[in-house]
C-alpha cells in the first residue's frame, strides 16, 4: 500500500489528469442525464376493454366483466385488478408486480381474453381488446383546439391529421391523444314510423348504404392501342350525397332515404363534449417518451407552435392549456441552488477551520469531482436530473468532503512535524487510509437497505441510494489519491515564526470561549444525570407521539397551480343531461377570481362522467383568504 500511496503522490501529471477526465465526464453526462420531476417508474398495467351497445351497466358487469375477470384474475403477478361498467361499455384495469415484464404479461392477457371468449355474449361487436399503458406517464403539455365557426367534428379531422401527426413526430414525444370530441361522419336516424309504412326493414337500409358506399374497382376502356382505366368516385362524403339514395321501390315508385330517415352531417360519437373556457374545443395531450428530457421536449413543441398554427384553418386557434415544465423547473432550480451554496459553504467552513487557502483549495476540488463523478454513474444506469437525484447529490456534498479533510488533516500534522512534502504526504494517507475506507464502507452499508427496498417506494429511493453510494465512492477514491497528491505539491508547512493574522485570533478566541461552555454544560449534566435522563425519555416519548400525530404523504404537497376535478352521476344519467350540467359546474369554476383557465370534457366511454383540468394564477395574484 505504501508503494501504491508514493506512486500516486509521484505521479501528479496522470493523476490530474485523470481528475479532469472524470470532471468532464461528469461534465457530459450532466449534459445528457434527462431531466423529470421524479424518478422513472414504469408501473407494468394493462387496459382490456370491450362494448356491447345498448347494454345496460348491470348487464356488462354480470355477463362481460365477471368472465373476463375469472380468467384473468388466473395470472400470476397481478396486484390490483379493478374493473368499471358503463353503459354499453367495460374497462378492466390490471396492475401486475413491479418485478413483472410488461411483454409477458401481456402474452397472458390476451390468452386468458382468448380462453373468456366462448363465455361472452354472442352480441359482442368485436372480442374485447386490451393496451399497455404506464398510469405514472402523465402528459407533460395539453393544448386546446378551439374555433367560432367550425364544428368539433370538422376541429377534431384537423387534429387528428395535422396537429396530432406533427406532434408524434417531435423528438421525445412518445405518445398524442386526442378527447373532447370524434371523426366526422355523417349520421342516419331512422323514421320507425316512415320505415312501417313503407315496409322497409332496417336492415334493408343498412346493406343499400353499405352497398352504394363500396370502393370497387370500375374496370377500363380499351380502343385498338390505347387503354383507359375508369376512375369514377363510388365514395359519399356529405349527407346530401346520401338523401337521394334509393332504398326500394313500393307502387313502382322509389322509397329514398331521405323519406325514412333524417340524414345530416355529423361526427361518430355524438356523446362526446369537450370544453375549454366555456367554448366547444378538442384537447390534445402530449406524453413524453421513457428516458427523454422532458424540458427539452416541451422546448421543442413550444418552438414548433407557429408551424403548427400556420398550418390551421383560418377561423381554427390552438392554445397551450397546460404546461407541466414550469414547475419542474422551478422545483430543480431551487434545488440546484440548493446544491451550489451547500458547496460553497463546505467550502467556507473548511476555510474557517483551516484558515489557510491552499489548504482549502484541496478539498474544494475534491468535492466537485466526488460529484461529477457520481454524475457519470447516474448516466451509466439511466437516472435522470430530477428532485431524488439532486437531493442525493445535495446530501453527499456534506459527506464527500469528510475523507478530504481527515487526509488533509493529518497530512498537515506531519507537515508541522517537520517533515518533507512527500513524506508528509505518504506518511498522512498512509495513517488515516484504512480509516477513510472504513469510513466510506460504513456510509453505504447504511444505504443499502434503501438499495434493497422493494415496491414503489423502493423504485422512487433507489436512485437516491445509488447516487449517493457512487459520490462516497468516488470520494473515497479521491481523497487517497488526488488529496495526497495536491498536498505534496502546494501545501506548505505552518512556520515557528509566523505571525497569526487578527481573523486568525478572532476564531481562536471564539473556539475557546465555545470550549468552554461545553465544558462548564458538560459538568452541569453530569450532576444532574437524573434530570437529563427524565429529558431524554421526554423527548424520546415526544418524537413518538409526533410521529403518531404528523400528516404522511409518499411526497411533500406543494402548491403546482393545477387542480384535477373529476365529477361522476348516476349509471342511468343520459348525455344529453349530464352536458348542461357539465357546462354549469365549469362556468361556476370558470368564475372564481383565482381560475385562469379551466379545461375537460364528458362523454366518450363513460357518458355519466366528466373531468376538468383547472388552471390557477400565479400564487401572487390569487386572493389569500
Amino acid at each position: 500500500m505504501d508503494d501504491f500511496f508514493a506512486r500516486v503522490i509521484r505521479r501528479p501529471v496522470a493523476v490530474t489528469l485523470l481528475s479532469l477526465g472524470v470532471m468532464l465526464l461528469g461534465i457530459v453526462g450532466v449534459r445528457l442525464l434527462p431531466v423529470a420531476p421524479l424518478p422513472q417508474v414504469d408501473i407494468p398495467t394493462i387496459f382490456v376493454s370491450t362494448s356491447m351497445p345498448g347494454a345496460s351497466p348491470e348487464t356488462m358487469a354480470s355477463t362481460v366483466a365477471t368472465p373476463l375477470e375469472r380468467a384473468l384474475g388466473s395470472i400470476a403477478g397481478i396486484t390490483e385488478m379493478t374493473s368499471m361498467s358503463s353503459l354499453g361499455s367495460t374497462q378492466i384495469v390490471i396492475q401486475f408486480d413491479l418485478s413483472r415484464n410488461i411483454d409477458s404479461a401481456a402474452r397472458e392477457v390476451q390468452a386468458a381474453i382468448n380462453a373468456a371468449i366462448p363465455l361472452l355474449p354472442s352480441g359482442l361487436p368485436r372480442a374485447p381488446t386490451y393496451r399497455k399503458a404506464n398510469p405514472a406517464n402523465a402528459p407533460i403539455l395539453n393544448l386546446a383546439l378551439t374555433s367560432d365557426t367550425m364544428s368539433l367534428g370538422q376541429l377534431y379531422d384537423v387534429a387528428s391529421t395535422v396537429l396530432g401527426q406533427r406532434l408524434s413526430q417531435v423528438e421525445g414525444v412518445g405518445d398524442v391523444t386526442l378527447s373532447g370530441a370524434s371523426l366526422p361522419a355523417v349520421r342516419i336516424e331512422l323514421n320507425t314510423p316512415m320505415l312501417e309504412q313503407y315496409g322497409v326493414s332496417a336492415d334493408v337500409v343498412r346493406r343499400k348504404v353499405a352497398a352504394s358506399n363500396a370502393n370497387r374497382p370500375k374496370g377500363m376502356i380499351e380502343y385498338q392501342d390505347t387503354q383507359w382505366m375508369v376512375g369514377a368516385s363510388d365514395q359519399a362524403f356529405k349527407a346530401d350525397d346520401y338523401k337521394d339514395l334509393i332504398i326500394a321501390f313500393k307502387n313502382g315508385a322509389p322509397i329514398r332515404l331521405n323519406d325514412i330517415a333524417d340524414v345530416m352531417d355529423s361526427v361518430q360519437d355524438i356523446y362526446n363534449a369537450g370544453i375549454y373556457n366555456g367554448k366547444p374545443a378538442v384537447h390534445i395531450q402530449a406524453r413524453n417518451q421513457a428516458g427523454a428530457n422532458i424540458i427539452e421536449t416541451v422546448d421543442r413543441i413550444r418552438a414548433l407552435m407557429p408551424v403548427l398554427e400556420a398550418s390551421l384553418p383560418e377561423s381554427a386557434k390552438l392554445t397551450i392549456t397546460m404546461d407541466r415544465t414550469p414547475t419542474i423547473r422551478a422545483s430543480l432550480k431551487e434545488v440546484e441552488r440548493a446544491l451550489i451554496v451547500s458547496v460553497i459553504l463546505v467550502v467556507l467552513m473548511v476555510f474557517i477551520f483551516l484558515r489557510n487557502a491552499r489548504a482549502t483549495l484541496i478539498p474544494s476540488v475534491a468535492v466537485p469531482v466526488s460529484l461529477l463523478g457520481a454524475s457519470v454513474f447516474m448516466y451509466l444506469f439511466g437516472f435522470s436530473l430530477n428532485n431524488i437525484s439532486l437531493m442525493a447529490l445535495t446530501i453527499a456534498t456534506g459527506f464527500v468532503v469528510d475523507d478530504a479533510i481527515v487526509v488533509l488533516e493529518n497530512i498537515a500534522r506531519h507537515r508541522e512535524m517537520g517533515k518533507s512534502s512527500f513524506d508528509a504526504a505518504r506518511d498522512g494517507v498512509r495513517e488515516v487510509g484504512f480509516t477513510v475506507v472504513s469510513m466510506s464502507i460504513s456510509l453505504v452499508t447504511v444505504f443499502i437497505p434503501i438499495l434493497l427496498m422493494g415496491g414503489l417506494v423502493g423504485r422512487f429511493f433507489h436512485e437516491f441510494a445509488v447516487t449517493l453510494t457512487a459520490a462516497v465512492l468516488v470520494s473515497m477514491i479521491v481523497a487517497l489519491t488526488t488529496v495526497p497528491m495536491l498536498a505534496a505539491h502546494i501545501l506548505r508547512p505552518l512556520q515557528k515564526d509566523q505571525t497569526h493574522h487578527r481573523i486568525d485570533l478572532a476564531i481562536d478566541r471564539f473556539f475557546s470561549a465555545a470550549r468552554e461552555v461545553y465544558a462548564q454544560t458538560l459538568r452541569w449534566t453530569l450532576k444532574h444525570r437524573r434530570l437529563m435522563l427524565a429529558l431524554f425519555l421526554g423527548v424520546l416519548a415526544l418524537n413518538v407521539y409526533l410521529y403518531i400525530i404528523i400528516p404522511k404523504g409518499f411526497l411533500p404537497m406543494q402548491d403546482t397551480g393545477r387542480v384535477m376535478a373529476f365529477m361522476r352521476a348516476d349509471q342511468s344519467v343520459s348525455f344529453q343531461t349530464m352536458k348542461p350540467k357539465y357546462e354549469k359546474i365549469v362556468s361556476i369554476i370558470q368564475n372564481d377570481p383565482a381560475v385562469e383557465s379551466v379545461t375537460g370534457y364528458t362523454g366518450g366511454r363513460q357518458k355519466n362522467t366528466g373531468s376538468m383540468l383547472i388552471s390557477l394564477k400565479p400564487l401572487s395574484e390569487r386572493k389569500q383568504s
